[in-house]
Formats: C-alpha cells, sequence, structure tokens
C-alpha cells in the first residue's frame, strides 16, 4: 500500500503542505518496502485545475491514502469516486518524518 503526503520540500524533515493541488511535492510512502520518494508536483504553478490534476497524478503512482491539510470539493469528489482514502491533518505545524511516524512507519 502507498500513501502520499503533501510537502513543502523533497526530505523527510520538509513540512507538510497544508494545499493538496498546489503543494510543492508529494512525499509517497510504500508500506511494502518502507521506502519514501518525493515528487515535484507538475500542477503547483497552472492556472486551473490543479487539484484535478494532481489527483491524477498520483493515483497514477499507485497511491491509495492522501494526507493534506486541505481537498478542495472537486477533489473529495474525485477521491471518492476512485475510493482514495483522504486523510485531513491540521493540527500543528508536523515534518513528513513527523507523519510517518505517527502512522508508526519509519522513513
Amino acid at each position: 500500500m502507498k500513501v502520499a503526503i503533501t510537502s513543502t520540500g523533497q526530505e523527510v524533515t520538509s513540512k507538510l503542505d497544508h494545499r493538496f493541488g498546489r503543494c510543492s511535492y508529494f512525499a509517497i510512502h510504500d508500506f511494502d518496502t518502507d521506502q519514501t520518494d518525493f515528487i515535484k508536483n507538475p500542477n503547483k504553478e497552472v492556472a486551473e485545475g490543479a487539484g484535478p490534476a494532481s489527483v491524477q497524478f498520483i493515483v497514477s503512482h499507485g497511491v491509495s491514502k492522501i494526507i493534506s491539510g486541505e481537498f478542495g470539493g472537486k477533489v473529495k469528489k474525485i477521491l471518492e469516486d476512485l475510493e482514495v482514502q483522504m486523510i485531513m491533518f491540521n493540527g500543528p505545524e508536523r515534518t513528513i518524518q513527523d507523519i510517518l511516524s505517527l502512522m508508526a512507519v519509519k522513513p
């Protein structure tokens, strides 16, 4: 199983990016291999449709759960239709490593 976490940078010490569609990077953690990869979000600067385009991009990487601060209405509908679980994290500022630790996963 793979989970994506929206990230401000490309290291486990980077902070959670609270924007889904316009996040800087996606941290993709694979529970089978216990490996975390960072992929630049190609939709960060698009004029329109960043959220839906980011859904298609991230789903193409085999992700079944996404952790972010916020999900727009269009994105929520698409993710529900695709049966991808959304986890909203609005707690104190955390790093990707913190979030993985909360999930009992070692980065």
